[in-house]
């Protein structure tokens, strides 16, 4: 009885087992894009703070931009001779991360979770694209081509946490919560450093 995962037909150049491992990597590359751009547009409408405007407004063309991924990974899956899974359902039983841990909080600390978030994604996106450079050209060029994109924005996300020396916020972090946390920490220390020179500039005049 043929496996019900292999394809009865894949791209030419490809065997259907090897159609079918390549769809199985983008599947869960699907997952992942799918919930991190509902975890943008969650954090979208759930930052609040002096810099609400600027970080609500940065996200929604990551948002847009990630949606598109999704659709291209989706349909390369189909291109295979699989049928992509979209629904909530399988993703939250297939997925191996918990759900964004913030509600409304404050600018600084979304984005210290976004940067636990980007750097999960683009991890796996990685090893996603090493795993299917041996096995199908077409699709390892689709997940570089995400890659460029995902690390520009993660990019965007960490000039927000960066210090002039460039040191992160983050550094060390290894969970969303503890992220957000360095990052509202060093932003607080910051502060009080620049509210110290300036009442330190005001004495010396």
């Amino acid at each position: 009885m043929a496996d019900r995962n292999t394809p009865r037909y894949t791209v030419p150049s490809l065997t259907t087992q090897q159609g079918a491992k390549v769809a199985a990597i983008l599947q869960e590359r699907l997952n992942s894009l799918t919930d991190l751009h509902l975890t943008l547009k969650h954090v979208h409408w759930n930052v609040v703070g002096p810099h609400f405007i600027a970080v609500h407004e940065m996200l929604d063309p990551q948002v847009d931009a990630v949606r598109a991924m999704t659709d291209a990974v989706a349909e390369r899956i189909a291109t295979l001779g699989v049928s992509p899974v979209g629904t909530p359902g399988a993703l939250v039983a297939t997925r191996t991360w918990d759900d964004y841990s913030l509600r409304r909080a404050s600018a600084i600390e979304h984005l210290g979770a976004l940067d636990e978030v980007y750097e999960g994604v683009i991890t796996a996106h990685r090893k996603a694209a090493k795993d299917t450079e041996p096995l199908d050209d077409v699709t390892n060029d689709l997940l570089i081509g995400h890659l460029h994109e995902l690390e520009l924005f993660h990019w965007f996300v960490r000039a927000h946490l960066e210090s002039a020396g460039g040191d992160l916020s983050t550094a060390g972090a290894t969970t969303e919560k503890g992220a957000a946390q360095k990052a509202a920490a060093g932003r607080t220390a910051a502060a009080k450093t620049a509210s110290s020179r300036t009442t330190t500039a005001r004495k010396k005049k």
